[in-house]
């Protein structure tokens, strides 16, 4: 059960953010390339909507909580990134 739990976290904002971009124009108006959204969807997606919600909630500024959802949303998805690497460890 928890395994699947871990599989959401990683699925769902992906999904979000591909519902997103197919019925919204909001990831253009957020993001000035195109490269940045699909970085971001592959790498680092709950950073990439928090930049989204930022950006079109805050007249495209990264600032007051807007700018501490952000830091929180890069801490999340780099946790995901080291919590990969010790559940390896440990198993080894």
């Amino acid at each position: 059960m928890g395994c699947l739990l871990a599989v959401a976290g990683l699925i769902v904002p992906r999904i979000l953010l591909f519902f997103i971009w197919l019925l919204t124009g909001w990831i253009g108006q957020a993001y000035e390339s195109r490269i940045w959204p699909i970085l971001g969807f592959i790498f680092m997606p709950y950073t990439t909507l928090a930049y989204l919600a930022a950006m079109l909630n805050n007249n495209h500024s990264l600032s007051g909580l807007w700018l501490a959802l952000f830091i929180i949303a890069i801490i999340v998805d780099v946790g995901n990134w080291g919590g990969g690497r010790a559940a390896y460890r440990k198993k080894r």
